[in-house]
């Protein structure tokens, strides 16, 4: 229960000082503030709202957050409007079990997930503090929250809790979440957009029309009249102003909460330096040109500001596209479908918006429409393209029974579906969540380089005041200008893009390729890797046999008639010999032979019609062994009455791009295993057909599990690439694993990637793209050192002017920006 507040006004004179709110930073007024003793100390509140969340944050423990933060600036909605713990009735909507359909997922029969779009984060501690409030609620699971694109992904028991009190409990702390929605995520990206380009605007107009009015003082000084250049410094100084309030104020804004937070933290952010130098620009500017002792360098300030702000938005622009792949593949899916109201006892339909869909519900899709949601037809037969899913580049024939999902293209005929997921439990958005996921992971690589950005802004610091001091006693009228030019030259910016703008450069380059990243490690681990461990079937293999060839026994029939009686027996059955058999007569234009009887099928056996029967050889009662069949056949026997007729030799068929990614990292020096569950001989055919020296067959999972740890301890870093299913020991246990196959049923076996593309050739091209990463993100951090190791003696040496060392640090963080950019070449 939360004490009711104390107004200051209300209490004892001296007890009252104005100031900024604890909570929020915003200032006190007079008549307007509220004290309470917090932590052993008396606090003041600019309103009853502030109050409440910080006595719900001590009251938990987590005032730690008040040493961490960043201030939030602005004030959180007042707790006075209802009763505290009461959910709001806005908020109770989001409980609707269509809502909670469309923007959570189960993970099993008593969990959800949910991502949550988070307003007013401003730093780490602020995710921190919403990470350790939400995990303390009852019927939270893990919280996972991503400070680049503001989401949280939240685990939690419906049973326990609802998502309005999840979105409450977020809202007593001072935030505002509402469940993520890809378009409200693009809209908010593109205000980002428009927001720092009209920034960049202004800053680019205050630079052309100060750079005009600087012109006549550069090139004909002495013939300018003294009332004039008076007049013109004066105009540029009214030009800069909204250059260094507006476009540069975030960045201030930003140098404020940093100097606030140093003395918790130790470390200083990278606007410190900037702004500094801005602001001691322009003061000396300022006071030059009131006392009229010398130039002003207005110029220089607003050219500093334009390009910085110009690296700024390329930066902007190429997070926001390797960010942007949840947000593409929902845009896939259209907006509305038809609904039929009255099916089965009638066809009229009705065109509703996707989102008014619930589970049950019958939809029709037309041919050359999106399939709008998961469903299984209920009537009607098709062929449906799911590239955008599985990869499959050939259509898939489709009728009832089937199952088809959201973001599949409807090709051929018109069909009814009983919608079976809507919202964050369909396919594609369990596609999107594993994306989400992945950018939510921080590789350790890209935690020291930030680390070490922090300090590098601390030594600069010094280093500026250090130079200032000592040419104050050199040349005391150069000491300011020498001092800002040392703070601007430097380019910390440089040094803590160098690493995430590659890594999220290669992320994007890898989904769009067809490789699904998962764990921020991936691209990281993969350009590292010393032996690639592969399951064969489902993975080296597609594990769809294919007719490879026909002995015939009987000289009386040839293989034609062969294929003909086959084809007739196994018409209309399912089994995978049996599509194999069917798919060759296909492929060859054989039409089934006329039986006169109807096939009857012997469950695990075979099937027969007549004098004819098709099936195991135990089944028609032969042996083999004289006729030497290779290990990696299955036969299929065709017999009639007087004994056995043709063998059908049927093969599983090696997965596209499997030669080539062999090949790839045998040229790399990678070695390559073979560990599969099959029968050895099979293995061994395999291994020897596909170049594999290192093989093992009739291996359990724990076994293949023993594999990969013995590889483990000599220090080889393991890739394991398997189905996802029964290898999943051997992908938990490598350094790096890559399940191939389709996406929701791939994330339970925990890979770090998910392949989406039939092909194997994604593979070796990710490796590709994970090396070049790696080559460019060593480019990036040399490139940045050694620039400062240069800039910095050099400016404080005097050499070059404030603004030539600001477009020296906006050109050196654009180029780190543009050279990670360079991996979108690859796709």
């Amino acid at each position: 229960m939360i004490d009711l507040p104390k107004k200051t006004s209300d209490l004892d004179p001296g007890t009252r000082s104005l100031g900024l709110c604890y909570h929020c930073g915003s200032d006190l007024e007079p008549g307007h503030l509220f004290t309470e003793v917090l932590g052993g100390q008396a606090r003041q509140f600019c309103c009853a709202g502030c109050l409440a969340i910080a006595q719900t944050i001590h009251g938990q423990g987590l005032d730690a957050f008040y040493a961490r933060r960043i201030p939030l600036g602005s004030r959180p909605k007042d707790p006075g409007q209802g009763q505290v713990g009461q959910v709001p009735e806005s908020l109770l909507a989001y409980d609707d079990p269509s809502l909670v359909a469309r923007f959570s997922r189960p993970l099993d029969s008593e969990s959800r997930i949910i991502t949550l779009r988070l307003e007013k984060i401003r730093c780490a501690a602020c995710v921190w503090l919403n990470e350790q409030h939400l995990r303390r609620q009852p019927g939270v699971l893990d919280v996972q929250m991503n400070y680049v694109t503001q989401r949280a992904q939240i685990k939690y028991q419906p049973g326990k809790i609802r998502i309005s009190e999840i979105l409450y409990a977020v809202e007593m702390i001072g935030y505002e979440a509402w469940p993520f929605e890809p378009s409200l995520a693009a809209e908010t990206a593109k205000k980002e957009r428009r927001q720092l380009l009209m920034r960049l605007g202004v800053a680019v107009l205050g630079m052309m029309q100060v750079m005009m009015y600087a012109w006549p003082t550069y090139t004909n000084a002495e013939d300018l009249i003294a009332e004039h250049a008076l007049l013109l410094s004066w105009t540029s100084w009214l030009l800069t102003v909204p250059v260094v309030v507006y476009s540069a104020g975030p960045m201030f804004k930003a140098a404020w909460h940093s100097l606030r937070l140093f003395p918790q933290t130790k470390m200083l952010g990278m606007d410190v330096p900037v702004t500094l130098a801005i602001g001691l620009a322009f003061l000396a500017g300022t006071m030059t040109l009131v006392t009229q002792s010398g130039d002003s360098y207005f110029d220089s300030i607003t050219m500093f500001v334009a390009f910085l702000l110009t690296a700024r938005y390329v930066e902007l622009l190429a997070r926001q596209d390797a960010q942007g792949g949840a947000e593409a593949l929902a845009k896939q899916l259209p907006a509305t479908c038809e609904r039929l109201e009255t099916f089965p006892s009638s066809g009229q339909g009705v065109i509703v918006p996707v989102v008014k869909c619930q589970i049950g519900d019958v939809i029709r899709v037309g041919p050359g429409e999106l399939i709008a949601l998961d469903g299984e037809i209920l009537a009607g037969q098709s062929q449906v393209d799911e590239s955008l899913l599985t990869g499959e580049s050939r259509p898939v024939a489709k009728s009832i029974g089937d199952h088809v999902y959201a973001g599949s293209h409807n090709i051929q005929s018109p069909i009814t579906l009983r919608v079976s997921a809507v919202g964050q439990a369909t396919r594609i958005a369990g596609i999107a969540q594993l994306l989400d996921q992945a950018l939510a992971s921080k590789p350790q690589l890209l935690g020291l380089a930030e680390k070490w950005a922090g300090y590098f802004v601390v030594f600069l610091m010094l280093a500026a005041l250090m130079t200032g001091v000592i040419w104050f006693y050199v040349d005391s009228s150069r000491a300011w200008e020498i001092a800002v030019a040392v703070l601007v030259a430097s380019c910390p910016c440089a040094l803590s893009l160098a690493t995430p703008a590659a890594m999220a450069a290669a992320q994007g380059a890898v989904t769009r390729l067809g490789l699904l990243v998962v764990r921020g490690h991936a691209m990281e681990t993969l350009a590292k890797i010393t032996d690639c461990v592969f399951d064969k079937t489902g993975t080296l293999t597609t594990g769809i046999p294919h007719l490879a060839d026909i002995k015939i026994v009987r000289t009386s029939i040839n293989e034609t008639t062969a294929l003909q009686i086959a084809a007739a027996l196994e018409e209309g059955h399912n089994h995978p010999l049996a599509l194999a058999i069917l798919r060759a007569a296909q492929e060859k234009n054989i039409e089934p032979l006329a039986l006169g009887y109807l096939p009857v099928a012997e469950v695990g056996k075979g099937v027969m019609a007549g004098h004819y029967r098709l099936g195991s050889p135990q089944w028609i009662g032969v042996d083999l062994h004289d006729w030497a069949i290779p290990e990696h056949y299955s036969p299929v026997c065709l017999a009639d009455e007087s004994g056995l007729l043709a063998i059908f030799m049927l093969s599983d068929t090696v997965r596209e791009g499997a030669l080539d990614l062999i090949k790839t990292l045998k040229n790399q020096g990678i070695t390559v295993h073979l560990v599969s569950g099959d029968h050895p001989a099979t293995v061994a055919w395999w291994a020897q057909y596909l170049g594999i020296a290192a093989y093992q067959g009739a291996a359990l999972p724990e076994e293949k599990y023993q594999y990969l740890n013995r590889l483990q301890s000599t220090g080889a870093v393991v890739a394991a690439i398997g189905d996802g299913v029964n290898d999943a020991p051997l992908l938990a246990k490598a350094n790096i694993s890559i399940a191939v196959g389709s996406g929701a049923p791939l994330a339970q076996a925990g890979a770090d990637a998910i392949l989406t593309q039939t092909s194997l050739k994604v593979i070796s091209q990710a490796m590709s793209v994970a090396q070049r990463g790696k080559t460019i993100m060593q480019q990036n951090l040399v490139w940045a050192f050694i620039y400062n190791v240069i800039a910095i003696p050099v400016a404080m040496l005097g050499w070059i002017n404030p603004w030539i060392a600001g477009i020296g640090m906006s050109l050196s963080s654009l180029a780190v920006t543009l050279n990670a950019w360079r991996l979108r070449k690859i796709t």
